[in-house]
C-alpha cells in the first residue's frame, strides 16, 4: 500500500516536468526573435528568375505584402542579409509553361516529378541551393512540374557558407497564398508572436520646456 502511494506521488511530481519538457520543445527557435531582415522567394528562385509560374511570382508578392502589414521583420532584396528566407509554393497537382535562359539546375520536361517538399531534406543533392535545382546549365524548352496540391510556405536559416538550413517551421493549406488573408503567413505570425511576443514601443521622451 505505502509503495503504490510513493509511486502516485512521484507520478504526480514527474508530470508537470515532462509536461513542461514538451512544451519547451515546442517553442520556436530563437532566431524568429532575433531576426531582423527576411527574404522570399519560391522554390524557383525569386520574382526575377525567367520561367518562374506566374502563380509562385504571385505568391511571393502576397507574402511580401503580408510581410510589410506584419511589420516586425523588414524585407531583403538580398538573400545573403537575410536572417530569414521564406520559400513559396502555390498547389498545383500538374503544370507545364514555356521557359528559356539560363538557369540552375537539371532542365526538366514535360511529366518531371515534384522533388522533395523540403529544401534542405536528404531528396535533395544540393541542400544550401535552389531547392528544385541541382547544378547551373542552359536550358530552353518545355517545363513540366508535378507536386502537391496545397499551398506551401517553409521558414529557413541561412548557414554561414549560405547554405539553407531547417526547416524551421512549415505548413501547407488550400489556397493558404491567397491574397489579401495568405493565411500561411498569418499562422506564422499568430506562432512566433505568441512564442516572442512582440516589445512594445518606447514612449517619446517627453521635450523640455525652453
Amino acid at each position: 500500500m505505502k509503495f503504490a502511494k510513493s509511486i502516485a506521488i512521484l507520478l504526480t511530481l514527474v508530470a508537470p516536468l515532462a509536461l513542461a519538457k514538451n512544451k519547451k520543445k515546442d517553442i520556436l527557435p530563437a532566431v524568429f526573435s532575433s531576426a531582423r531582415f527576411v527574404y522570399v522567394q519560391a522554390e524557383d528562385g525569386d520574382t526575377l528568375k525567367p520561367g518562374l509560374f506566374p502563380e509562385d511570382r504571385d505568391a511571393i508578392a502576397n507574402v511580401q505584402d503580408a510581410l510589410k502589414d506584419w511589420n516586425r521583420y523588414s524585407l531583403t532584396m538580398h538573400r545573403n542579409d537575410a536572417d530569414l528566407i521564406i520559400i513559396v509554393r502555390r498547389g498545383r497537382l500538374a503544370a507545364a509553361q514555356l521557359h528559356g535562359g539560363v538557369g540552375a539546375g537539371t532542365p526538366t520536361g514535360i511529366g518531371a516529378s515534384y522533388p522533395g517538399r523540403n529544401p534542405a531534406g536528404p531528396g535533395n543533392p544540393n541542400p544550401g541551393g535552389n531547392p528544385d535545382r541541382s547544378d547551373n546549365v542552359d536550358a530552353i524548352g518545355a517545363r513540366g512540374e508535378a507536386g502537391p496540391a496545397d499551398d506551401t510556405l517553409r521558414v529557413f536559416s541561412l548557414t554561414p557558407q549560405g547554405k539553407l538550413s531547417g526547416p524551421l517551421w512549415s505548413r501547407e493549406m488550400k489556397d493558404g497564398l491567397d491574397a489579401p488573408e495568405v493565411v500561411l503567413l498569418r499562422f506564422l505570425r499568430d506562432a512566433v508572436d505568441h512564442d516572442y511576443p512582440p516589445q512594445p514601443a518606447s514612449p517619446p521622451a517627453p521635450t523640455q520646456k525652453p
